[in-house]
């Protein structure tokens, strides 16, 4: 004799499959929070901007706030491998790779089309004094980028392009704040030429050897 008690318990355990693509679901929600903020966005912000209904979007990620979490998370992670990709190369050319990188970000800030900003300061902004998870990501994530600058730094101090008595850490921090300043001021409105005139002020003020300077 069957026992339909198993199988009940049986098929009712069974997740159903999904119908919907997970990636494109993501992206709606993490540009609804981008363009909106987190707390101006609603579970019906989310509803509408991914087409999905509140018992599919909690069944499958969880609560609003743990749905930012998670695209909060791919966007940190992302941004951080994206700037040590774009960062990486030989000691020789560092240096200008570093400034090329922190130029290419003032012209984006200064562009009409991102005064949104990106996420990760968004965020931060919103969120990191009230809400611990997003201080410690925000915070992990600012690491990662100023880790990557020292990296460069180093490369260019072994390459000969940097001072010997030059600290990449002191001036990986200071870059690290050049690029989220950018980030700010541009959202203000501020003009592509001054933003791009303080990134090559920082760098025109970098210890670099003598010969270097002549």
């Amino acid at each position: 004799m069957v026992d339909r008690s198993v199988n009940n318990f049986y098929f009712q355990g069974m997740a159903r499959p999904r119908t919907f693509d997970e990636a494109q679901v993501l992206r709606a929600v993490r540009d609804q929070f981008w363009n909106k903020g987190y707390a101006a966005t609603s579970m019906d912000d989310l509803m509408q901007a991914t087409g999905l209904g509140k018992g599919s979007l909690y069944g499958a990620f969880g609560d609003k706030h743990q749905l930012f979490l998670k695209v909060f998370d791919a966007y940190c992670v992302s941004s951080v491998e994206s700037v040590r990709k774009m960062l990486e190369g030989p000691d020789a050319g560092a240096l200008e790779r570093l400034r090329q990188h922190l130029l290419g970000v003032a012209t984006s800030s200064a562009a009409p089309a991102n005064r949104r900003g990106c996420l990760l300061g968004r965020g931060t902004a919103e969120l990191a004094s009230q809400d611990a998870q997003v201080a410690d990501r925000a915070l992990d994530t600012f690491r990662g980028l100023e880790a990557a600058f020292v990296r460069c730094l180093e490369q260019a101090q072994a390459h000969g392009d940097l001072a010997a008595h030059a600290d990449p850490r002191k001036l990986g921090a200071m870059l690290l704040a050049v690029q989220r300043g950018l980030e700010a001021v541009g959202k203000s409105g501020m003009d592509e030429a001054s933003l791009r005139g303080m990134v090559e002020t920082a760098f025109e003020n970098l210890p670099v050897p003598v010969k270097r300077r002549r």
